[in-house]
């Protein structure tokens, strides 16, 4: 019941996202379309009744009600962000506004970035957790939690896993390739073969013979032609 449940949240999440941007910029009633949007936590709360009722009457705590706590989790954490860019990509190609910013690629905004999106993954696992700790207190000691904590530990695993990945954007960023190549255009401006040749030493013309090679200093001084 609880695994068909989620499926059925996941799948009003998408149609209920569709019909509120489609209402939004297509029939033109932003009102409408906006309580659409506003509409789709409603489906987690019928999720999250729905397991606390399947534990009151009785049944024993299972990887369903571990898998639903953690399914409210993400789309606390992530779901906003989810329907911001679609918003965003649904405004430029269907209403006309300018396309959204891409997120950055390179260096430190880069690696602000994906702090941004482990702090949603970071919200998901505290809300899971705390969903977990609600339902492993509400069966008592008389049930079998075990499985709703290893659903604790699998958040925070994940949590952990994606916070290394975002860390490693900080301690290395992604460089520029625009940025590096500009740099080695600078170091090789500086090599005497990439100077113009009035920065480079060349023998003087007076000083060097019609051949272009220096003067013997046994024929004397040259003569200058009359």
């Amino acid at each position: 019941m609880i695994v068909t449940l989620i499926v059925l949240c996941e799948v009003g999440f998408w149609v209920l996202l569709a019909a509120g941007l489609a209402t939004r910029y297509l029939l033109k009633m932003p009102r409408t379309g906006m309580a659409l949007l506003l509409a789709e936590p409603l489906l987690e709360v019928v999720l999250l009744v729905a397991t606390a009722i399947d534990l009151k009457n009785g049944a024993d705590p299972s990887w369903e009600h571990g898998l639903a706590a953690l399914y409210i989790g993400y789309t606390v954490g992530h779901g906003h962000r989810t329907v911001k860019w679609l918003d965003g990509h649904a405004a430029h190609r269907l209403g006309g506004a300018p396309p959204p910013p891409k997120p950055p690629k390179y260096g430190t905004a880069r690696a602000r970035h994906e702090g941004r999106i482990w702090l949603g993954t970071l919200i998901g696992g505290a809300v899971a957790t705390a969903l977990l700790l609600l339902a492993t207190w509400y069966v008592g000691d008389d049930g079998d939690t075990d499985g709703l904590r290893s659903w604790m530990f699998a958040a925070w695993r994940a949590v952990g896993i994606h916070g290394l990945i975002a860390l490693s954007y900080f301690v290395r960023p992604k460089k520029d390739p625009a940025e590096a190549s500009g740099t080695g255009s600078a170091v090789a401006a500086r090599d005497p073969e990439h100077v113009t040749d009035l920065l480079v030493r060349r023998p003087r013309e007076d000083a060097a013979s019609p051949g272009g090679q220096p003067p013997d200093p046994r024929q004397g001084p040259a003569r200058r032609p009359a």
